[in-house]
């Protein structure tokens, strides 16, 4: 189905009021690999889209907005594990509840994250205490090129923090068809954040965590179908361990999480909030009053808005605590997506 010149205000979460070019659901494979290479052949930009809900649009789109809507889930078992193949154009959600709902445990701190399945792993997405590295077992992708299939596994897709493969060797010419994920039979709760670390870990069952997480997440981040926004606009910034016990002299209540590399995780949340940002406006954007992380759209913001505010935050912070904050939303320009710190730098 293909349409022209529709605005896309409704295909971000962000609720920018933005245009396309051209707009083209995809349900295939086929339809996929042609649209890509009709529009290579017309030298218009191409921008894959799952749900909207990790991107700001700065201006209008002067290309071909492709809407990946690859569908379908199949689940094997053996004695050990479930594995769940779900193509790209699932609800994320909906995928989570669907494994839940069969009994099958270990996506329930991943709950409410918005957006589709196949972009789960260009993000390595991740809320609670658990990342889509822990439980994903391949990704598979598409040569827009010439249409050819390749299976990534896990360990091939370099996943790190809010990065993996796909934002690098894989990030043009590439879209996500589907994801493997394998889910152990022997489930064991991850309760190390928020009210998760109230439960009782050796009663709690994966219905107990699911909705624990569902109910954090409705208190401290607004419905995107009621206030604009792209949930966590900035990443949890990595730092050195020096740099990390420099802050905890100043500031020993500092939420801080060390990492296997050595380096140590702040949050990006507290650090805003230090700076006193929470409900801060500026023009039609603003920081969320409940969650700093959140930038959200308070009206009628351009994408021009919210890129202002976002340097606005993370100017403060670096003045506040010499960290540097990076944006985990992606910033797309005319021509397609661009660099975000560069953006606001």
């Amino acid at each position: 189905m293909m349409m022209h010149g529709v605005p896309i205000k409704h295909l971000n979460t962000f609720g920018i009021d933005v245009t396309a070019k051209q707009i083209v659901t995809a349900c295939s494979e086929t339809e996929l690999v042609a649209c890509w290479q009709e529009a290579k052949e017309k030298s218009l930009p191409v921008l894959l889209l799952g749900g909207g809900s990790n991107v700001l649009f700065l201006e209008d789109f002067a290309g071909i907005l492709l809407l990946n809507r690859l569908m379908g889930v199949s689940v094997t078992e053996d004695k050990n594990a479930w594995h769940i193949h779900a193509g790209a154009g699932e609800d994320w959600h909906e995928l989570v509840s669907f494994t839940l709902d069969r009994g099958m445990a270990g996506l329930e701190n991943l709950a409410l994250i918005p957006g589709r399945t196949g972009s789960a792993p260009i993000q390595n997405i991740g809320a609670y205490g658990v990342e889509l590295e822990k439980v994903c077992e391949y990704v598979d992708l598409i040569d827009l090129t010439n249409g050819v299939n390749k299976r990534l596994s896990a360990a091939e897709c370099r996943f790190g923090y809010r990065d993996s493969i796909f934002k690098h060797d894989y990030r043009d010419g590439y879209a996500i068809v589907a994801v493997g994920f394998i889910l152990n039979k022997s489930w064991r709760p991850v309760l190390t954040y928020g009210d998760l670390t109230r439960l009782d870990s050796k009663r709690v069952t994966p219905r107990e965590v699911f909705d624990t997480v569902c109910a954090m997440r409705r208190a401290k981040l607004p419905d995107p179908a009621v206030v604009g926004n792209a949930g966590s606009f900035f990443k949890n910034p990595l730092v050195s361990a020096d740099v990390a016990q420099n802050l905890l002299r100043h500031y020993p209540e500092a939420p801080h999480y060390p990492q296997p590399s050595g380096e140590v995780k702040l949050a990006a949340g507290w650090l805003i909030d230090q700076c006193a940002m929470k409900g801060f406006r500026l023009g039609a954007a603003a920081v969320h009053e409940k969650q700093a992380l959140v930038l959200i759209n308070g009206g009628q913001a351009t994408g021009g808005d919210i890129a202002a505010l976002a340097m606005y935050v993370r100017r403060q912070v670096a003045e506040k605590f010499t960290v540097w904050l990076e944006p985990e939303v992606r910033f797309i320009a005319a021509e397609g997506e661009v660099d975000a710190v560069g953006v606001l730098s």
